[in-house]
C-alpha cells in the first residue's frame, strides 16, 4: 500500500505533461480534417491561414498574463501553508518545513504580480 503513494504522484506529474500534449494533438487533428474538407470542396485557403497553421507563434507577454499566473502561484503556495496547517495537528513539526516550501511558489508568484504592477503603464 506504501507503494501507492509514490506511484501517485509521479503519474499526477506525467498526467499534467501528457494531457496537455494530448488535448492540443486532438485540437490539431480536427483542424486538419476542417481544412481537408474545405479543400476537397474546392475552398481556396488565404495565404494567412496557411502561415498561422505552419508558425508555431505563442501569445506575446502581457501584464494581464503576468497577472493571471502570480496569482495562481499564490494560490498555490496557499495551498501548501494551509496543507502544513492541517497536517500540523497530528505532526506539530511540520508546519515550518511545509511554509518554507510554500515560500517558493509564493514569491514566484509576488513577482509576477509586481511584473504585472510595472507592466501595467506600458499598455
Amino acid at each position: 500500500m506504501e507503494i501507492l503513494i509514490p506511484l501517485a504522484f509521479f503519474a499526477m506529474i506525467a498526467a499534467i505533461v501528457i494531457v496537455p500534449r494530448y488535448l492540443k494533438a486532438q485540437e490539431r487533428m480536427k483542424l486538419q480534417e476542417t481544412l481537408r474538407a474545405s479543400i476537397e470542396k474546392g475552398a481556396q485557403l488565404p495565404p494567412e491561414v496557411i502561415e498561422a497553421l505552419t508558425s508555431d507563434v505563442k501569445a506575446p507577454p502581457s501584464p494581464q498574463r503576468d497577472l493571471r499566473a502570480g496569482v495562481v502561484w499564490l494560490g498555490v503556495a496557499v495551498g501548501f501553508a494551509a496543507l502544513g496547517f492541517a497536517v500540523s495537528f497530528e505532526e506539530p513539526d511540520a508546519l515550518l518545513p511545509m511554509l518554507g516550501i510554500a515560500a517558493f511558489p509564493g514569491f514566484i508568484g509576488l513577482a509576477l504580480v509586481v511584473l504585472y504592477i510595472l507592466g501595467r503603464g506600458k499598455n
